[in-house]
This record gives structure tokens, C-alpha cells and sequence, in this order.
């Protein structure tokens, strides 16, 4: 029996969210991640097999976090919660919006089907599943307009700002709002 982790994966990419927020995704390095934990180098390659693949779990980490809202404003069908829920989160978690540009879940996909295959095939199924369920609990509903007003207008929104290493502003939020009610009342 071998002897417990000191310390924990979740440590090591709660350090490397810390110096991405701090420094940007080029300071993120297995060092730099060792040097903020004290964890040896070697037990940092023991669970991530390379500074991309740290990133790419990141990255799920981030958007499982950033889903929860979401998918709970979804489940109690209140669309506009869920439109505003991406700038309200990115404000709130600056460093781990600044993750999620990282990389796009199809990338991902493609380069580490294997390790990373199944998480990202949840992380997928969850988000669908919660669509499918809303639009069974509102036939009339367009799907493409849904996500539209959920998914294109808020990212569009925040994704300037969040490029550009800025807190989209809180009067991101009704313009959100008003392009959202006027896309879906045209339905």
C-alpha cells in the first residue's frame, strides 16, 4: 500500500488557476505550479502528464463550476437567470473565465480522447440534457433561438472583455438581456 498523496490534485490546479489569474496562461508551468504548492515537480507529472494536458483539466474544472449556475436557472426555467448567468460568473470568477478561452471542448475532444473522453462527454451530456428537458417542459420553444439567447449573445458579450483581461461590466447585463427578449420574442 503506498502512502497518501501530500498533496491533491485539486491543490495543484487550484495553484495553477491562482498564477493564471495573476499572470496569464504563459505562466502557467509545471515550476511554476510546483514552486506555489511546494509539491515536487515528479508528483506534479504523476497526475498530469503534461503542462497542457494541467490546462485542459483546468479548463473542465471551470466550466463544470461555470454550468452549475446555468444548469440551475435552466431547470427552473428561468432563461433570463440563465443569459445572465455568464457575466454575472465571469465576474465573479475572473481567473477561471480567463481559463475557459483556454481551449474549446471540440479541441479538446480531438486531442485527448482518451484521458479526458469521458469527462468531456458529461460535461456535453449535462448541458444537452438540460436543453432537451426545457424544451419538453416548452414545446413551442425553438431550439436555435435558445441557444442562441443562451450560449452566442452572453459569450459574445463577455468574450472581448475577458480577452482584452477586463471584468465585463455590470452594464454588459441589459444589453444582454434586452437582445435575448428581443430574439426570442420574434419567435
Amino acid at each position: 500500500m503506498g502512502r497518501p498523496a501530500k498533496f491533491t490534485q485539486e491543490q495543484m490546479l487550484d495553484a495553477a488557476l491562482d498564477i493564471l489569474g495573476a499572470d496569464g496562461p504563459a505562466a502557467v508551468t509545471m515550476a511554476a505550479v510546483s514552486a506555489r504548492t511546494g509539491a515536487p515537480i515528479g508528483s506534479l507529472y504523476h497526475r498530469f502528464a503534461s503542462r497542457d494536458l494541467l490546462l485542459a483539466r483546468l479548463w473542465l474544472r471551470c466550466v463544470e463550476s461555470f454550468q452549475e449556475g446555468l444548469l440551475a436557472a435552466m431547470a427552473a426555467d428561468d432563461v433570463e437567470a440563465a443569459v445572465l448567468h455568464t457575466p454575472r460568473w465571469c465576474r465573479a470568477h475572473p481567473a477561471a473565465a480567463a481559463a475557459l478561452l483556454l481551449h474549446r471542448r471540440e479541441d479538446l475532444a480531438a486531442e485527448w480522447p482518451g484521458p479526458l473522453g469521458a469527462e468531456l462527454a458529461e460535461v456535453n451530456g449535462r448541458l444537452a440534457a438540460a436543453l432537451d428537458a426545457y424544451l419538453r417542459r416548452h414545446p413551442g420553444a425553438d431550439r436555435e433561438r435558445l441557444m442562441f439567447v443562451l450560449a452566442d449573445v452572453p459569450y459574445g458579450a463577455v468574450r472581448r472583455h475577458l480577452l482584452a483581461g477586463r471584468t465585463p461590466p455590470p452594464e454588459l447585463d441589459t444589453l444582454i438581456v434586452t437582445a435575448c427578449r428581443a430574439v426570442l420574442a420574434a419567435g
